[in-house]
């Protein structure tokens, strides 16, 4: 595993639960395949965000093999609380991996939402919602073999049409010991649906345990109406922090100090150019005209990069 800084396992923060026990939404960035990487995350920790994932990693790989983890999983000192998140199908082989990151993290999550055909074809992600025996079998033995009793176990659900079995299978997570669960308010088969906050409250109102709320959150506003309407106990974004990684502060767009602290972190943090340019267009997609980003779009390196930011705007 790629630890940026030595002892990055020697100050772990306090039960991440307590996160949840203040009078206001926790704020979270979602895990997010290529996206949610550290460089990313310690850009939105700088804007507000309380917690952050890491992308999802497939579990199996992630314990068989130590290239896997070394290029899976970068943190250091600062990257805290993170979660990891894992997609798994066995119980042995989450808790083998939750036994390889507890010294470096505050919890791991097991994926139960992710709907790509490859993911549910192989037994992850979303179809795991329909094994609520096997999740409460993967959160037990995650409990038992991690001995730190202040490290987190969680689930990230979508839901199902009948909710009823949605509320089940939570329930029957929360008795075997899972920490919290992150709703994403969408069916599997749905993608740019409006989101069902209502099935989110019905979800939190039948649970004793944090509930964290997903789906179209895109600024601070929504984030706080989202959490009025469900009261959930948390509020997770992934596109709305893409386009705009000061949202959580606040900002309604992009700031240039926030593009200007992303060349900053992802030069010191060695980001190959594809993430660095791709996370700069998501960030200005709100900022820049259709002939500008059709110049900025089709840009080849980082040196061209810098040169049109400081031209454009004296990045």
């Amino acid at each position: 595993m790629n630890l940026q800084q030595s002892g990055c396992g020697n100050d772990l923060p306090q039960d991440l639960v307590n996160l949840f026990s203040a009078n206001k939404p926790v704020k979270i960035c979602a895990p997010m395949v290529r996206y949610s990487k550290l460089a990313f995350r310690t850009l939105v920790r700088k804007y507000g965000c309380d917690l952050c994932y890491t992308p999802m990693i497939v579990a199996a790989d992630f314990v068989k093999s130590a290239k896997a983890r070394d290029s899976e999983f970068t943190t250091n000192k600062g990257d805290q609380p993170l979660v990891v998140q894992f997609a798994a199908k066995e119980a042995k082989v989450l808790a083998d991996a939750a036994l390889l990151v507890c010294p470096f993290a505050g919890g791991i999550d097991l994926n139960c939402g992710c709907p790509q055909r490859w993911a549910m074809s192989e037994g992850y992600g979303a179809c795991l919602i329909n094994k609520p025996e096997l999740v409460s079998d993967m959160v037990r033995q995650v409990r038992n073999r991690v001995e730190n009793p202040r490290f987190s176990v969680s689930i990230k659900i979508r839901i199902h049409a009948d909710i009823t079995k949605t509320v089940d299978l939570c329930q029957k997570a929360e008795a075997a010991g899972v920490s919290w669960i992150a709703v994403h308010g969408r069916l599997s088969e749905e993608r740019h649906h409006p989101v069902h906050y209502d099935a989110v409250k019905v979800i939190k109102d039948s649970l004793s345990i944090p509930v964290v709320v997903n789906g179209d959150i895109k600024s601070l506003k929504e984030a706080k109406n989202i959490h009025q309407i469900t009261g959930a106990d948390g509020v997770m974004a992934a596109r709305g922090l893409l386009a705009n990684p000061a949202m959580f502060a606040g900002f309604e767009e992009t700031p240039l100090a926030c593009i200007h602290d992303w060349v900053d972190i992802a030069l010191e943090h060695g980001t190959p150019f594809t993430c660095f340019h791709h996370h700069l267009i998501y960030m200005m997609e709100r900022i820049t005209s259709k002939q500008e980003k059709r110049v900025f779009n089709i840009l080849s390196s980082t040196s061209a990069v810098l040169d049109y930011l400081n031209d454009a705007y004296r990045i």
